[in-house]
């Protein structure tokens, strides 16, 4: 009986034993095979994320103006530009739907009759602040709805309308000396990279909604010719 006994106990030290090992072992693997990880927990975020996502950053050279006039002239161009903005984005939004929604109607009477519907949702929607606008902030409109459609206000009015109707528009514009065909051109046209310029800072500083423009430039190329443009000119004085 004590023999028994003396084995019982040998037994149970020699499994204790083992378990410790065993256990130690274990705790030893974990400690190696564990990556620690941070977590945050973001402003007004109830999720934990391991990384912050940072939006681009675009550095823009400041801006120097060779007198206080051209500096007005900049800021009355900035107040028009962010002004009309809006409307030709909004333009863009409704013109990329009408396409995309026509892409998927197959009945041709079925197609004119939403095209009409959607007419005159837009006459509805800009007509009465629209005729709010200067002329100068309707030519900056026009322009603006090329750099976000890729097309000129008047082919759009030849497209939605008929082509009579669009040149009745254009020539009842021109009376206001607007043209419905003026193009965006900031490569050549110094006014019109002074409105991307304006556009630019104003994306950076979230005072307008970036949408990207459907006409194809680099605003930083165009920075630095305008720039050696400006300095050439300097120079020759």
């Amino acid at each position: 009986m004590v023999i028994k006994y003396i084995f019982f106990l040998t037994l149970l030290s020699g499994i204790s034993g083992f378990a410790q090992v065993s256990v130690s072992r274990a705790i030893d693997t974990v400690q190696h095979d564990t990556v620690e990880k941070k977590y945050m927990i973001i402003a007004g975020d109830s999720v934990p994320r391991e990384t912050i996502d940072l939006e681009e950053v675009i550095l823009l050279r400041k801006l120097k103006f060779d007198d206080i006039n051209d500096r007005r002239r900049y800021l009355i161009l900035r107040r028009k530009t962010r002004k009309v903005y809006p409307y030709a984005k909004l333009a863009s939004e409704r013109l990329v739907d009408l396409n995309s929604r026509l892409d998927q109607i197959k009945s041709r009477r079925a197609r004119k009759k939403y095209t009409k519907i959607v007419q005159d949702y837009i006459e509805d929607e800009f007509s009465t602040e629209l005729k709010k606008l200067t002329r100068t902030e309707g030519q900056i409109l026009v322009k603006l709805i090329h750099r976000q459609t890729g097309t000129t206000a008047f082919n759009l009015v030849r497209n939605l309308k008929s082509g009579w109707r669009a040149f009745w528009y254009n020539t009842t514009a021109s009376m206001f000396d607007i043209s419905l065909k003026e193009e965006y051109d900031p490569e050549f046209n110094q006014e019109d990279f002074l409105i991307e310029d304006i556009l630019q800072r104003s994306f950076r500083d979230n005072i307008l909604e970036r949408q990207a423009s459907a006409l194809k430039f680099e605003y930083l190329d165009l920075t630095d010719k305008w720039n050696n443009s400006d300095s050439q000119k300097k120079r020759s004085r």
